[in-house]
């Protein structure tokens, strides 16, 4: 609901005695004087307009410091407390009356990797106070009222200790920022005298993409009072999933192998505290012990989503191959079961921000949310759809919540004759694969499994539907459901569901993981000679092929049971093996063929040694359950405009038949 214009309305009244933030409606003051309003009045004032902040204070003249917060933590082991660096940009006024919350990106890529998809770093004068701020949060929100906090990881760039890849150490150096912001936790100066956050409300809202936004999920995860919500771009919510899947491994020395990336102290400083990681990770047996549940912020040690109370505006790509998706779908399911408020984008590309993907819309759509949680003011950012989903190149649609509140989930099966389909085969129908190691003997890349599908392979099984008369979508989490027996006590089993049709998508695994980044640039919020706030532009890169791989899931099936505890299996008995594949958004067009295979080591998405085994698949106790929505041809009727009010969406979907579709 817009504001009403008038210059100090009972609801304004209200709002500055929630938030200790003066508002005034934009509309008491002419256009060309709202900006110079906090230099004429006696106390300085945040200006509304239609639900939004306006720019009403200058970014030239903000005031930019740093301090060092006392964590409670002491991540090297030198005896002393780590202390957090904070790179401060706020309104001059906020030392004059002015209370503002603060929005907070807790990196430990600010001297290495940089930020965005310039790669920016900060800048600091020669007092050491910083001049320059990655990415358009601080040039954007600081005149509409805001704070920013750049905040050095713990053991990264200015900050005190050693980093620990998601270990609690990280977390815990975040939440001793917020304590400082809200009047629990000490800070200094750099000469060190006491300095209190005296200038903020305390409403703090922390944001970033991969590691950055991976950490707003763990310090939410603490429960830390005065972090209202989180912004987590392609973030992690438990870091064992980021590192393997069902005991099989996307990458080897992980754990120690970042902590190294990112530290850019004198590599003896922290060679011990990497041994540790080293160790405790496991790459020998790939399972998950009390080492993974300390970065675990689901259900870990220290963090839980059952202590989250911040609201959520998550975004995630369902092509991403370093943040897979299921760090979104598991946390997503988690924060549900709370009723924590929430919002999601997903999108079509791998990990890239949403700035490079609808850069107005982001902008726009985050000014209101972070208006809504941090400024406590009215509009309609909670009223729209919960989900906006991208189905297609730039095509996007609108949904009540994730998983579509209307997906039915469907059993598919294989046959004997290498069909896909509704019904299970004859009883006692088998088919059988090797777990061969390649040419490179890593095993066989995914375009090997997934290409040919009515040729047969030692290395793989493939089945395939018939013509999909009308076009479906997948909204969801499928689930493959193995009967196998081997000849060996494990294998790693792949297995994938792909579209076998041509179309032109999303370049997902191309360069840039679907965006291309131009030479114009456009600008959002004010500049200083030191920092500014235009950005090259993007655009969305695609590629027409006649199949694409749609969903993932690995298994070491002697983890079949148990992610902890592995069990062999014996030579020549049947086990029922049952683990959800990564999350999809995906539309299967009319006159597709839906795919599923089966297999052993995937070379390109694991790091794991093929085992040799010969595993037998019964294919009338095995099958594939996909969660799908009924999608008009040619998407126009999910294409329509989005409601202004909530919707609940269809009872079904698909009809009872689903013959018709598969």
């Amino acid at each position: 609901m817009a504001r009403r214009p008038l210059a100090r309305t009972r609801r304004s009244a209200t709002l500055a005695a929630l938030t200790g933030v003066a508002v005034v409606a934009a509309g008491a003051l002419p256009a060309a004087n709202a900006a110079n309003a906090t230099t004429r009045s006696a106390t300085p004032k945040i200006v509304v307009r239609n639900g939004v902040t306006q720019p009403a204070f200058s970014y030239k003249d903000a005031i930019r410091e740093h301090v060092y917060v006392q964590s409670s933590v002491d991540s090297d082991h030198d005896g002393k407390l780590d202390r957090v660096n904070v790179d401060i940009v706020r309104p001059r006024e906020s030392d004059h009356g002015l209370k503002v919350p603060v929005i907070m990106d807790e990196s430990p890529y600010y001297d290495t990797f940089g930020r965005g998809n310039e790669s920016q770093k900060k800048k600091y004068d020669a007092n050491g106070d910083p001049i320059s701020f990655p990415l358009f949060y601080d040039n954007y929100f600081v005149p509409r009222g805001y704070a920013f906090l750049a905040v050095d990881m713990v053991g990264t760039t200015k900050s005190d200790g050693c980093p620990t890849s998601g270990g609690p150490t990280d977390v815990l150096g975040g939440k001793a920022v917020v304590d400082w912001l809200n009047g629990r936790a000490k800070a200094f100066t750099p000469d060190g005298k006491p300095v209190k956050a005296s200038w903020t409300t305390g409403h703090t809202g922390m944001i970033g993409k991969s590691y950055d936004g991976t950490l707003a999920n763990g310090v939410a995860a603490t429960g830390v009072k005065g972090l209202d919500t989180i912004v987590p771009i392609s973030a992690i919510s438990g870091w064992y999933d980021y590192s393997r899947m069902n005991g099989t491994k996307y990458w080897t020395g992980e754990q120690d192998g970042l902590a190294k990336d990112i530290d850019s102290d004198p590599p003896e400083k922290c060679a011990a505290v990497r041994d540790h990681l080293a160790k405790a990770q496991d790459d020998e047996n790939g399972n998950y012990n009390a080492y993974w549940n300390t970065t675990n912020y689901r259900n870990g040690t220290v963090g839980d989503v059952r202590n989250v109370h911040a609201s959520v505006f998550a975004i995630h790509g369902v092509n991403d191959f370093n943040v897979k998706d299921n760090q979104f779908a598991l946390w997503w399911q988690g924060l549900k079961k709370q009723g924590v408020a929430r919002k999601v984008w997903l999108h079509q590309r791998g990990h890239v921000d949403p700035f490079d993907i609808r850069r107005q819309y982001w902008v726009d759509t985050l000014h209101k949310w972070f208006d809504h949680e941090l400024q406590k003011i009215p509009n309609d950012v909670l009223k729209q759809p919960r989900a906006d989903i991208e189905v297609g190149p730039d095509q996007w649609i609108t949904q009540a919540d994730w998983p579509a509140p209307g997906a039915r989930t469907v059993p598919l099966r294989p046959g004997k004759d290498g069909s896909l389909g509704l019904k299970p085969t004859t009883p006692g129908s088998t088919g059988t694969f090797t777990d061969l190691p390649g040419p490179d003997k890593g095993g066989y890349t995914e375009s090997d499994l997934a290409s040919d599908p009515t040729t047969a392979k030692p290395y793989r099984l493939a089945y395939v539907s018939g013509a999909l008369p009308k076009s479906v979508r997948i909204s969801g989490t499928p689930e493959a459901r193995l009967k196998v027996k081997l000849d060996k006590p494990t294998s790693d089993l792949t297995v994938l569901l792909v579209d076998y049709g041509t179309d032109t998508r999303v370049d997902y695994l191309g360069a840039g993981s679907g965006i291309k980044t131009l030479t114009t640039r456009s600008c959002f919020g004010e500049s200083t000679a030191d920092d500014s706030a235009c950005y090259r532009d993007t655009q969305t890169t695609t590629t027409t092929t006649p199949l694409n791989v749609v969903a993932r899931g690995w298994m070491d099936a002697w983890n079949r049971t148990s992610l902890s505890h592995p069990t062999p299996l014996a030579a020549g008995k049947y086990y029922s093996i049952n683990w959800k594949t990564l999350s999809q958004e995906y539309v299967l067009k009319q006159g597709h063929r839906l795919g599923l295979v089966i297999a052993g080591t995937d070379y390109d998405n694991t790091t794991e040694t093929p085992t040799g085994a010969n595993v037998t698949v019964d294919l009338a106790g095995s099958s594939v359950t996909v969660p799908v929505v009924l999608a008009p041809d040619g998407m126009s009727a999910q294409l329509a405009p989005a409601p202004t009010a909530p919707w609940k969406g269809p009872k079904a979907n698909l009809p009872r038949q689903e013959k018709k579709f598969f």
